[in-house]
């Protein structure tokens, strides 16, 4: 995986020069109304700013974008790191639907977000991970805000198939104690949810500094942590959610430590045996 982010506003500012006064126009409009741009097809987007199809075609191109839904893919990931949650409301508003309708949208959203993910999935980039997994002394899982709730999710569930988990939250500025005197031969998992905390990049770089293997898990190739990550998975959004949607991050974590699993050896089964004795010998689970 490439180490720099790639959003759309940083490629359009790399191709600029070379772009039409027409094409001008367009990534001008593009990047002030983006959230107008976002919903718009090639011939509504030709009319707003006063150019041909063709052009609006053209412009994608020499973006190298290999096609108008990418470039719109694109823009999508810009927006999410930039709306405010008033912006948002806005945007969720606009179309007043039944409670009924409105159900099967959200259920249709997560489907398409996780199908998006299954597609988009690099395996061989997976294979590396759980190699990692595996061999480091420790897995430290971080997360923070919405992003917080899936990296629980990921160091419980691995904590149940390896020993040496542990979760910490981001916005807890104790972990830069524990991450500082971390075996060299554990991994950070970082997982980031647009829009991006601070608090976050600041982890990315502690690992950066400290040569950490750092593993990030996004939902946008935007991340602005892509740049300090060893290896990245994205889980990206086909839409811009309101409060934030965690679903397909969560369906990529359950595949992760599923197949985690499956590669652990009788190391798993020694591990879980010593588990459900604590659990009986502490009385920690309800039991009839």
């Amino acid at each position: 995986m490439g180490n720099k982010t790639n959003s759309l506003n940083k490629i359009i500012d790399a191709h600029y020069s070379e772009l039409t006064a027409k094409g001008k126009k367009l990534a001008e409009f593009v990047l002030s109304r983006p959230d107008k741009a976002v919903f718009m097809t090639t011939r509504k987007l030709a009319a707003a700013v006063g150019v041909s199809e063709a052009t609006v075609v053209r412009f994608v191109r020499q973006l190298n974008y290999e096609s108008y839904a990418m470039f719109i893919t694109a823009l999508k990931e810009l927006i999410d790191t930039q709306l405010t949650l008033i912006e948002r409301s806005r945007l969720a508003s606009s179309v007043v639907r039944s409670e009924d309708a409105e159900f099967e949208r959200l259920i249709n959203e997560d489907i398409e977000n996780i199908r998006a993910m299954s597609k988009s999935i690099d395996l061989a980039e997976v294979k590396k991970i759980r190699r990692i997994l595996k061999e480091s002394d420790e897995v430290h899982v971080i997360g923070s805000r919405l992003s917080y709730a899936p990296a629980y999710y990921m160091g419980w569930t691995l904590a149940k198939i390896r020993k040496n988990v542990n979760i910490f939250k981001g916005s807890d500025r104790t972990t830069i104690d524990r991450l500082i005197f971390a075996s060299p031969k554990s991994v950070i998992v970082l997982i980031a949810t647009s829009r991006f905390p601070n608090e976050l990049v600041r982890m990315g770089k502690l690992a950066k500094r400290y040569k950490l293997k750092l593993i990030l898990l996004t939902d946008s190739s935007s991340c602005p942590l892509i740049q300090f990550s060893d290896h990245v998975l994205i889980a990206p959004l086909k839409t811009i959610p309101f409060l934030g949607n965690p679903s397909s991050l969560i369906s990529l974590i359950n595949y992760l430590v599923h197949t985690q699993a499956s590669v652990m050896g009788s190391a798993l089964k020694d591990h879980q045996k010593k588990l459900e004795q604590a659990y009986l010998e502490n009385d920690i689970l309800f039991n009839y």
